[in-house]
């Protein structure tokens, strides 16, 4: 069940969105820091919640536990 953890095939299909994932993540976090940065400072902290919690979203990990399940 378990033979493609061994495939480097199937490794570099499951590491490369992953990658792409971390790397667009971080992208998210400095977006969504500069724009809760120009409000007012008792919203800065649900907004940048909010922010967050859209952008982590469970659609991220279906996607890549849908691609784990292709591989």
């Amino acid at each position: 069940m378990l033979a493609w953890l061994s495939n480097p095939d199937a490794q570099l299909i499951l590491i490369s969105p992953t990658i792409l994932e971390i790397v667009l993540g971080a992208g998210n976090i400095f977006f969504i820091s500069i724009l809760s940065g120009k409000l007012p400072a008792e919203q800065r902290g649900k907004a940048r919640n909010t922010g967050l919690a859209l952008a982590l979203t469970g659609q991220r990990l279906v996607l890549l536990f849908g691609g784990l399940f292709l591989i």
